[in-house]
């Protein structure tokens, strides 16, 4: 790795400014993700967007009766495209988009936090892991590669959670069609003045357990099946490879969206709008509260799906309808 003492020594002495092209590349990449993250941000918030508002239990449109393949006779809600069209009835094509700007700073700082974090703490030149690898030395692997990442992603999300509060709840104002929380720094004094810092990190603690036990299953996963199930001699080995931890990825969001669910509910939960307070929603005490109230209802998995929802109901009520 070049320094300024080689620089200066392979040219005689000279004491030129001398530029680092090393940080310049990574001050270029970072910019250009931080750019890139944001066009992605803008143009999928509309489904986050329907998404957190189906979370918060909002359904402004009445179900539809519907049939499944079967025969079976079901309600079936709105799904992503229905419930668009209805926010732009509402609040027009820009209604869409409430909350956005939160969501794009909380990305740019993310992305900043984690190139200064591997600046500052990097980590070794990770070394492939193969079925030639005994047990011990293989998990040694993975367990040290993942705790890097892991520690990297709590520090994230702890940096960026205020604004993930700030634009959840600048969304969940849709339900009252309040205006409390407009610009972001008005959120950010309103927040502090009403609930002091703590009022910035309400659902972390759910949130980051989620993002851990995602990263641990996913990597742990991904590493069975590379390791265990994927044969080396196999001419496909590096293509299937390449692809096992995105499926397990998908696998395991499942699982862990139950902690997203209530970290969300949380950003909301009495902080003085219609979404966060009865009847809309009960006041919780802390997150595991929420987290009984809505496995006791069967509502852990709620707007884990934007399309085919549907609520069973009798052909009885149907009739009656």
């Amino acid at each position: 790795m070049a320094t300024t003492e080689n620089l200066s020594a392979e040219t005689g002495g000279r004491t030129e400014p001398q530029f680092d092209q090393n940080a310049s590349a990574t001050m270029d990449m970072d910019t250009a993700i931080v750019l890139l993250g944001a066009g992605v941000t803008a143009i999928t918030h509309p489904l986050l967007y329907v998404k957190l508002l189906i979370q918060i239990g909002h359904e402004p449109l009445a179900p539809t009766v519907g049939t499944t393949m079967f025969g079976r006779k079901v309600l079936y809600l709105p799904g992503f495209f229905s419930y668009a069209h209805h926010i732009v009835q509402v609040d027009g094509k820009r209604g869409l988009f409430r909350g956005l700007s939160p969501r794009i700073m909380s990305g740019a700082i993310s992305t900043m936090v984690r190139s200064k974090v591997k600046q500052a703490i990097p980590t070794e030149q990770a070394e492939p892991v193969s079925n030639r690898d005994n047990l011990n030395t293989s998990l040694r692997k993975v367990v040290k590669e993942t705790s890097y990442e892991m520690m990297i992603q709590c520090l994230s999300r702890i940096t960026t959670h205020p604004f993930h509060v700030i634009s959840v709840r600048c969304m969940a104002q849709f339900v009252g069609r309040e205006v409390k929380y407009r610009g972001l720094f008005s959120c950010i004094k309103k927040i502090f003045q009403e609930e002091g810092i703590g009022g910035f990190f309400v659902g972390v603690v759910p949130h980051v357990l989620g993002e851990v036990i995602f990263l641990w299953c996913c990597n742990l996963l991904a590493h069975l099946i590379n390791t265990y199930a994927v044969d080396d001699n196999f001419s496909q080995a590096p293509a299937v490879r390449s692809y096992t931890k995105f499926v397990m990825g998908i696998a395991v969001s499942v699982l862990t969206y139950p902690f997203m669910l209530v970290a969300d509910l949380m950003a909301v939960n009495n902080c003085g709008l219609v979404a966060g307070l009865p009847p809309n929603s009960p006041i919780f005490k802390t997150w595991v509260h929420c987290w009984t109230h809505l496995s006791h209802e069967s509502q852990l998995f709620r707007g884990s799906s934007f399309f085919f929802r549907r609520v069973p109901v009798t052909a009885m009520a149907l009739t009656e309808e």
